[in-house]
C-alpha cells in the first residue's frame, strides 16, 4: 500500500522560503509522476505544481515563478521549494503520485496526512 508522508510545513513571514518533503513508501516512484496540491483555509483543495517523467513541469499561475518542484529517486521522494511565499500560500499541502492522460495529472496515491503552510504578513 502506497504511503505518502508530505514534511516540512511552518510558520514563515512574506517573502521568506520554505522546503516541502514527501516521502514516499510502497512503491518505487522512478515510473511515475507527482503533483502537490494545497487546500488554502475555507477553500478546495487545488493542484500547484506537476512533474513529468522526462522532466517537464508545469505550474498553477498563481506559484509560476516562485515553487519548483523536483523528484529524487534515490530517495523516493518529491520535493516542493516554495521562495517569496505571499499570505495567499497559506495553505494545507498535500503531495501525490500518479499519471498524465493526455494532459491532465490524474493522482493514484492516497492522501497522506499534509503539511501547514502559514505565511504571515
Amino acid at each position: 500500500q502506497v504511503q505518502l508522508v508530505e514534511s516540512g510545513g511552518g510558520l514563515v513571514q512574506a517573502g521568506e522560503s520554505l522546503r516541502l518533503s514527501c516521502g514516499v513508501s510502497g512503491s518505487i516512484i522512478t515510473a511515475m509522476a507527482a503533483g502537490w496540491y494545497r487546500q488554502p483555509p475555507g477553500k478546495q483543495r487545488e493542484l500547484v505544481a506537476t512533474i513529468r517523467r522526462g522532466g517537464n513541469r508545469d505550474y498553477a499561475d498563481s506559484v509560476k515563478g516562485r515553487f519548483t518542484i523536483s523528484i529524487n529517486d534515490v530517495k523516493n521522494s518529491v520535493y516542493l521549494d516554495m521562495t517569496s511565499l505571499k499570505p495567499e500560500d497559506t495553505a494545507v499541502y498535500y503531495c501525490t503520485i500518479g499519471t498524465f492522460i493526455g494532459a491532465t495529472y490524474s493522482p493514484t496515491s492516497r492522501w497522506g496526512p499534509g503539511t501547514q503552510v502559514t505565511v504571515s504578513s
